[in-house]
C-alpha cells in the first residue's frame, strides 16, 4: 500500500506549493479568460491552503483538523479536480492541468503517512 511513504512534514510542503500553484495556475498556463475553470483553480487552491493551516500537524498554524481528514479531503479535492472541466463545462480549455493536479493531489492523500511525524517518533519511544 502507498500510506506512509510521504511523511506528513513533506506532505505539508507540497500541500502549499499545490495551494499556490493552483491559485497563480489559469494566469501561469493561459485559461484566465475562463471564469469557471479560474475559479475552480483559485478556491480549490484556496481550500487546500486553508486546510492545511488548520490541520494537526508540523506546518500548520492551529492542529484542529485530524491528519486521516486532511488526507481524506485530498483525495476528494483530487477527484474533484480532475473531473472538474467535464462537470463544470471547461473542458475545451485547459483540462489537462486540472486531471494532473488532481492525480497529484489524490496521490498525495494515499500515499502520505496518516500520522504527524513528531507524533510517530514519541510512540516509538
Amino acid at each position: 500500500m502507498l500510506a506512509g511513504m510521504i511523511p506528513t512534514r513533506i506532505h505539508g510542503m507540497l500541500d502549499y506549493l499545490m495551494g499556490i500553484l493552483l491559485i497563480v495556475s489559469p494566469w501561469l498556463f493561459g485559461f484566465s479568460d475562463s471564469n469557471t475553470a479560474t475559479w475552480t483553480a483559485v478556491v480549490v487552491g484556496v481550500l487546500i491552503i486553508g486546510t492545511s493551516l488548520i490541520t494537526d500537524y508540523e506546518l500548520s498554524v492551529a492542529n484542529i483538523v485530524p491528519m486521516r481528514a486532511h488526507l481524506g479531503l485530498d483525495v476528494l479535492l483530487g477527484a474533484f479536480l480532475a473531473v472538474s472541466p467535464w462537470l463544470l463545462g471547461f473542458a475545451d480549455e485547459n483540462w489537462w492541468w486540472f486531471v494532473v493536479a488532481g492525480v497529484a493531489e489524490i496521490g498525495a492523500g494515499l500515499a502520505t503517512e496518516p500520522e504527524p511525524e513528531a507524533r510517530t517518533a514519541r510512540a516509538a519511544v
